[in-house]
């Protein structure tokens, strides 16, 4: 774990897409068109299907407007987390940071930690549901097996951004193809769902399964995501027009993908209006049921292995979403960086170990209630993403000429009060009726939930008035594309007298030696560093008296004594066990000025057997390391 070198969102992919192709406008699109793609498949994760399968068997079309409004909402809340990303170079965490104090920022982030669990928590329990269908494996198993998604993501991550972003599309193309096939089985009827457009809540229920039709669609850490994302694209942020097709084009994105979100989501409610609620299906909840129910009612035998087909794909996809989210949450607020294949694995176990918690105690059956609680949590966090967002891209001090205008501000504010108010109204409802069913409870209530939920409506309101009120309290650091100039003097030349170089033995040695050279001359005393890696090393460090540690103790030795025959100073130093802990050891206890190493080529599966020694062991020494290609 360590403190961030540079402000710079997702770092290993940032600014790694060429942008600048030649071709006409659609060729110039293309490049563009990735990010929201993976931000729209947490618009149709399995959290998704539960509240639009409910919302549709109980209810019928009525809640159509819901999905609409939402997309609505979602599109615009999606297009000002680009525009965060590609003007100020900023990813929503980091710029809450910026717009808070700390105690703020905290509290924040643990929100949005909260909303990534549930997040992944119906991810989870979607893809093992889906496993279970199709392969009749126990729920609790197909749990566990998700957690293997977050090696997926770690290897995907290694192949590149646009890798990353054709795996996502493939997998929405088989959701997409899936249900327009359901579509066509269930014959709906376009004038009833015309009727389904008209807003309407028939009672408290439905309302309860309208803000997790909500918090499902404009998902709080979609927001953090796209805000990212966006800047894996390298445009020239010093150019006001580059900067402003860059905003355009990632509108087009948004635009193409929400909807297809849109299609999706539609496409469950109005199946499950038109198959369940029209043959008195009014209580499947469960996806299960749904899967069961299909094949019957459509009369297609592989209506439901579509149906559990792109259920998985979904589950799959989704994962992205929440893994990504929760590393760009953590290194934004608490300006903290950890092995990104750790973080994933913790994002994905703060979902499973509850998951499988709440299945092998209450049983397979709570699945359904599990996966629309998850929406409505989500639904409670945005108002703590939105706000922070709608402050940052409509201040001139930090958005220049690129600040947002008095019609999209009302159409944010506006949004955002609607969320708000409607979870409001959730949660006085819900509390009541709490109060009225468990009375034995009632002190509890009062005295334990009532002051939790006033103290976050308290920072609530805190979070939508500080920027007011107090605009300039926190200094900036560098909004582009406006940069301040400074002027960099003369500067002096470097001196290196005591220069370490890493040797693994492989052709990166000669380089990583002609590097030291000519930087520290004849001048330098130079220290050869190797460590022995193996098993034996690993258990009895310098005890060990194997084959190995012979041979490397006599190569290193043939290579200072080249050198000093040279005519350079040099000595060597071996080392014992992992070189990511024993390279620093060994620069550590000696004068060294300046660390030289090669690059291993590891990638990937090597990274992940025996670790990135580079990165972990620049973190860990207080020299200038050279890292020689």
């Amino acid at each position: 774990m360590n403190r961030l070198p540079a402000n710079r969102s997702l770092s290993e992919v940032h600014s790694t897409v060429e942008t600048n192709v030649k071709g006409g406008p659609f060729r110039r699109l293309l490049a563009f068109i990735g990010p929201a793609y993976l931000v729209s498949v947490g618009y149709m994760d399995p959290g998704n299907w539960a509240t639009d399968l409910a919302g549709g068997s109980r209810f019928g079309y009525a809640l159509l407007w819901v999905l609409v409004m939402s997309n609505l909402i979602a599109l615009l809340m999606q297009s000002l987390s680009a525009r965060l990303g590609v003007v100020a170079g900023r990813d929503l965490a980091q710029a809450s940071r910026e717009l808070y104090p700390r105690a703020v920022n905290l509290f924040n982030y643990f929100l949005a930690e909260i909303a990534i669990a549930a997040t992944d928590l119906a991810e989870v329990l979607g893809m093992a549901i889906g496993l279970q269908l199709l392969f009749d494996l126990p729920l609790v198993w197909g749990v566990a097996i998700s957690v293997l998604d977050a090696f997926l993501l770690l290897f995907l991550m290694q192949l590149g951004i646009r890798k990353l972003e054709a795996f996502i599309l493939a997998l929405i193309s088989v959701i997409g193809g899936a249900f327009a096939i359901e579509m066509v089985l269930a014959k709906p009827v376009a004038s009833e769902m015309a009727a389904g457009l008209i807003p309407s809540i028939p009672n408290s229920e439905a309302l309860f399964i309208a803000i997790g039709i909500i918090g499902a669609t404009v998902m709080p850490h979609n927001l953090y995501l796209h805000s990212a994302l966006v800047q894996t694209r390298k445009i020239d942020s010093s150019e006001p027009q580059s900067v402003r097709r860059a905003i355009r084009y990632n509108i087009v994105d948004s635009a193409i993908a929400l909807n297809l979100a849109l299609f999706v989501n539609a496409a469950i409610l109005i199946l499950a209006a038109a198959v369940f609620h029209k043959n008195g299906y009014s209580g499947v909840s469960e996806i299960q049921d749904a899967h069961q129910l299909l094949a019957p009612l459509l009369g297609e035998d592989y209506a439901p292995v579509l149906f559990a087909i792109a259920l998985i794909a979904a589950g799959q996809s989704s994962t992205v979403t929440g893994t990504l989210a929760g590393q760009i949450v953590m290194e934004g607020y608490l300006h903290l960086r950890i092995a990104p294949w750790l973080r994933r694995i913790l994002t994905r176990l703060l979902a499973v170990v509850p998951a499988i918690i709440a299945v092998s105690v209450l049983g397979e059956a709570v699945t359904g209630n599990l996966l629309v609680l998850s929406q409505v949590i989500l639904s409670m966090q945005l108002g703590f993403a939105i706000v922070p967002l709608l402050h940052y891209v409509s201040s001139r001090q930090r958005m220049g000429h690129f600040a947002i205008g008095p019609w999209t501000k009302a159409a944010g504010w506006t949004s955002a009060a609607i969320v708000i108010a409607l979870n409001i109204w959730l949660v006085v409802e819900e509390v009541s009726g709490w109060l009225a069913r468990a009375p034995e409870h009632a002190g509890w209530i009062r005295w334990g939930v009532i002051p939790l939920l006033l103290f976050a409506a308290g920072m609530l309101v805190y979070i939508v008035l500080k920027p007011i009120v107090h605009p300039a309290q926190r200094r900036l650091r560098s909004t582009l594309p406006h940069g301040a100039f400074s002027e960099i003097g003369e500067a002096g030349t470097a001196s290196y007298p005591h220069i370490a170089v890493a040797l693994d033995f492989t052709d990166a040695d000669v380089k990583a030696l002609h590097h030291a050279l000519q930087i520290g001359g004849k001048h330098a005393h130079y220290l050869l560093l190797h460590v022995v890696e193996t098993a034996g090393a690993w258990v009895m460090g310098d005890q060990i008296r194997d084959l190995e540690t012979y041979e490397d103790q006599k190569i290193l030795d043939q290579y200072a004594q080249h050198l000093r025959q040279m005519g350079y100073q040099c000595d060597v130093r071996i080392g014992f066990g992992k070189a990511r802990q024993e390279l620093p050891r060994l620069v550590h206890n000696q004068p060294i000025t300046l660390l030289v190493m090669g690059a291993h080529g590891h990638r990937t599966l090597k990274d992940l057997i025996f670790g990135a020694t580079i990165d972990a062991v620049r973190h860990a020494v207080r020299v200038p390391v050279l890292i020689v290609h």
